[in-house]
């Protein structure tokens, strides 16, 4: 099947931008073109993945039909409101904003436009989690790495909103609820934000969540695994491998590799888009989900401050000789 004639492009030439750029040309959509707030940037994107840099927004809002926004999150309401109103379709990167007002005025307007927008929490188009996703029953208690080595990039956002939230995201998605319970702790270690949070979620069911993310690792690791009854999963992004131990009904117990299919996320996520762009479906991951995300992210990060001001005065009593 060949792919949709859809004129796409990108707002933002840095890190993720490139990678969304990569990822349409070699999907043999038209690209549009690229615009970005450094010029200089932007040409050498152009050039690299011949296309038109575009002086402006307004400018790369009548060339494409559709847009990816790859910007600072601190600018995503701005920019992605500016392109639905022009009348394009839009994939903004994660999370969707940096506050819920911002969120909701986006999803606002994308239905007052009749726009799609869906939000890149790239880890739903992971072949190995849409494997666990099939499995799930009734999750009883998940355990959640995802640990990165330190990278000056995204020094906008704390640890929570640029790592945990994709498993936040995935988390609500596989309980379908939002938490009763939020225990925290974050510490900043090599920017002014928390570089490293542990999260501890009870849901309404009983289902218990730990989570650990930190920017400062050795070693980079992307592992889930949950546990529900006569089952265990395991889950391993980077691999992109699943499987499950489950116990039958003469209490057998049995290994189950599940066949997971690798691609990249990314062409995955764009593939979805595109769909949505044609078929007009709700994205998998739309605003509304997104914003459920970015929700309980900011609800971690208040008791991520509550913790921090408990130690402060802890420390503030300690005299340490």
């Amino acid at each position: 099947m060949s792919e949709p004639a859809v004129l796409v492009a990108v707002a933002g030439a840095g890190a993720f931008g490139k990678n969304h750029l990569r990822v349409i040309r070699e999907s043999h959509v038209e690209l549009a073109g690229v615009y970005d707030l450094d010029p200089e940037r932007a040409q050498a994107a152009a050039r690299e993945f011949g296309c038109r840099a575009y002086d402006s927004l307004q400018d790369l809002a009548g060339h494409a039909q559709a847009a990816i926004v790859a910007v600072p999150t601190s600018a995503h309401c701005k920019v992605a409101c500016q392109l639905l109103d022009s009348g394009l379709d839009v994939l903004v990167e994660k999370p969707i904003a940096s506050s819920l007002e911002e969120a909701h005025q986006m999803i606002v307007t994308a239905r007052q436009r009749g726009r799609i927008l869906q939000v890149g929490h790239l880890e739903r188009f992971n072949p190995a989690v849409a494997a666990a996703r099939a499995l799930v029953t009734v999750p009883l208690f998940f355990e959640i790495h995802r640990l990165s080595v330190f990278s000056p990039r995204s020094l906008d956002v704390d640890v929570v909103l640029d790592l945990m939230i994709h498993d936040l995201d995935i988390l609500l998605a596989m309980t379908g609820t939002m938490p009763s319970e939020i225990r925290a702790a974050g510490i900043p270690v090599l920017s002014g934000k928390a570089d490293i949070a542990n999260v501890r979620l009870e849901f309404p069911s009983g289902c218990i969540a730990n989570l650990t993310a930190s920017r400062v690792s050795t070693e980079r690791v992307r592992k889930m695994r949950f546990f529900q009854p006569r089952q265990y999963v395991s889950v391993d992004y980077a691999k992109q491998e699943c499987f499950a131990i489950g116990v039958d009904d003469n209490r057998q117990v049995k290994l189950m590799p599940q066949l997971v299919t690798k691609q990249e996320p990314l062409k995955r996520q764009f593939a979805s888009f595109l769909d949505c762009i044609v078929t007009r479906a709700k994205p998998d991951v739309d605003g509304e989900a997104a914003t459920l995300a970015l929700e309980l992210a900011r609800m971690i990060e208040a008791k991520i401050e509550e913790h921090g001001v408990v130690v402060a005065r802890s420390l503030a009593s300690t005299s340490i000789s």
